[in-house]
């Protein structure tokens, strides 16, 4: 009787792990899914922190949408050029423009994104909060769809290029890969698209007139300029002017001058608690 109890004994272990061994394999894919997903985000920052990347997933989108619709006409003109070879006064519209508080923030304008969640959450349509940061690692390196997927995706890849990249080659990827029409990407062929002469010519007014196109550039045109765009464009231009020229090779002097003058740069963790705290409070 006892051997035959030890063999049922034997028997009936297995039976209560048999989901076991399953479960361990699922969670080892997973976290080596996440491991390699993480490891090639890695290898596309640091690759693009020194190369250009050859496409983006949105002028791959955008290529498709062209190819589909039969009035769309099929265009890429896009030519990568250096900081150095991008005339300052670009920098300064982009910046008066798109994001006042680029030098001084570490990726995320957090007090515009508490103004842009509490409007959104009254149902008011408000400027987003998208930093300059924000923008570039979105066109490089994710496809343009709305989700909270690819909102957290974009905060990652935003943290990461703001610690390896810094602003100087953040601007200069930016200015390369951002769309100012439709199949025209980056400054240079903007320039020699809207203006016959090359990015380093820029003049302020044609800037402004390029930075204006920005937040839609399949809807803007500087050829086919219409009174409010001229009246955005002499916007920009004029506080551009008064930020004056924007310094990319000094971030760290100005965010250590920001520092002594008790100038506190909230970061994306301030928003995050500021938002469960929101949450937690109205329950």
């Amino acid at each position: 009787m006892k051997a035959t109890n030890k063999k049922s004994e034997k028997k009936s272990k297995p039976k209560g792990k048999k989901g076991r061994p399953f479960m361990r394999k699922v969670w080892r894919v997973v976290w080596i899914t996440a491991v390699a997903l993480i490891a090639l985000s890695w290898v596309n920052v640091l690759f693009c922190k020194f190369l250009f990347p050859p496409l983006t997933p949105l002028m791959v989108q955008r290529f498709v949408q062209q190819v589909k619709d039969p009035e769309r006409k099929v265009r890429f003109e896009r030519d990568y050029v250096r900081i150095d070879k991008i005339s300052p006064n670009l920098v300064n519209a982009v910046v008066a423009s798109e994001d006042g508080n680029f030098m001084h923030h570490h990726g995320f304008d957090v007090k515009q994104l508490k103004i842009s969640y509490m409007e959104n959450k009254r149902g008011h349509r408000v400027r987003g909060g998208s930093t300059i940061s924000m923008q570039t690692a979105k066109n490089a390196f994710l496809p343009h769809r709305r989700s909270y997927l690819r909102k957290a995706v974009e905060a990652y890849y935003t943290q990461l290029i703001e610690w390896t990249w810094g602003k100087q080659r953040i601007m200069e990827v930016y200015l390369n890969i951002i769309e100012f029409g439709d199949g025209i990407y980056g400054c240079e062929a903007a320039a020699q698209h809207y203006f016959g002469h090359s990015a380093a010519k820029l003049s302020k007014a044609e800037a402004a007139q390029l930075a204006v196109t920005l937040p839609g550039p399949l809807l803007r045109n500087p050829a086919h300029k219409t009174p409010h765009f001229r009246h955005q464009a002499a916007v920009v231009e004029a506080r551009a002017a008064k930020y004056g020229n924007v310094r990319l090779d000094a971030q760290k002097e100005i965010q250590a001058k920001d520092r002594r003058k008790g100038l506190h740069q909230e970061k994306l963790f301030d928003f995050l608690i500021y938002v469960i705290d929101d949450k937690l409070s109205r329950k």
